[in-house]
């Protein structure tokens, strides 16, 4: 008899009370988002297309905005794969050995989570500038790293160093290594069993981290910002040029590159949903 209590008691209808709760929660919720992100992304695209296709176009294919669109391309293609194989690395040490410093560096891979982009860079400039600790050495050796592109590639590496390996830590620790194990007892080599049987399991996790970690380099500004010494057409990525661009009241052209980067984040938004129901649909 308690049973049946229990489970008309789970079936029963919501009140009036926790309809008007959910309701309330729904619209505060809906309210924050169409307010803070859903109404300036409206905004710039307005703005960005407010004179038609042909300026937006126009806008893009100044030659500042090119250089700009190619380095934050090639810094992505630089950060993204070294990030990659850090995430896999470190999550494939913390969750499947013990050793001595292993919360230590758990830590050390939030810690740019915790420290402002711009002290990052201003760490980068202190290492490696002219008055740096290496700076003396860079310029005998005529290999520039601040105001240069291997500072902008440094910069972005620091940011966005913790996505992968975030994603990957609690997958593969909740996932087990028995399988693995198994497959070592077998005779297996180490990398034929992280390829045949490691990789497939974590590939959706991998992927999704992937994603993040390649949006936060394509907006970052902060510490890049730092290094970058703002050379048009050298070291301008796409955020620094939208403000080089709105500094200069050329809200048209401002505008089409941030256009640029709202779609390249819609896109990661999608690629990101698709991630999660595959994955979603995967485990059941």
């Amino acid at each position: 008899m308690a049973a049946g209590a229990s489970v008309d008691t789970e079936a029963r209808p919501p009140t009036l009370g926790e309809k008007l709760a959910r309701a309330l929660m729904l619209a505060i919720s809906f309210g924050f988002l169409g307010l803070l992100l859903l109404a300036p992304l409206g905004a710039v695209l307005a703005q960005a297309f407010a004179k038609g296709v042909s300026e937006w176009l126009l806008s893009l294919q100044d030659p500042d905005t090119v250089a700009s669109i190619k380095l934050t391309l090639l810094t992505a293609a630089i950060v993204v794969p070294a990030n990659t194989l850090f995430g896999i690395s470190a999550a494939w040490a913390i969750a499947r050995f013990e050793f001595r410093g292993k919360s230590l560096l758990v830590t050390l891979i939030d810690l740019p989570f915790a420290v402002s982009p711009v002290i990052a860079g201003l760490v980068l400039v202190f290492l490696f500038g002219t008055q740096g600790w290496f700076g003396n050495w860079l310029l005998d050796h005529d290999f520039p790293i601040i105001f240069a592109v291997p500072g902008i590639v440094l910069a972005t590496i620091f940011i966005s160093f913790p996505y992968v390996a975030r994603e990957l830590i609690p997958l593969m620790q909740q996932q087990g290594s028995d399988e693995e194990v198994a497959a070592l007892s077998l005779g297996a080599r180490p990398w034929t069993t992280f390829l045949r049987i490691t990789l497939p399991k974590i590939r959706w996790g991998l992927l999704y981290g992937v994603i993040l970690c390649n949006a936060r380099v394509m907006g970052e500004f902060g510490a890049v910002s730092v290094v970058s010494g703002h050379i048009r057409g050298v070291t301008n990525t796409m955020p620094l040029q939208v403000e080089i661009l709105y500094n200069e009241y050329n809200f048209v052209a401002a505008f089409a590159v941030a256009s640029l980067l709202a779609m390249l984040a819609i896109l990661t938004l999608v690629a990101k949903t698709l991630v999660e129901w595959r994955s979603g649909t995967r485990g059941h």
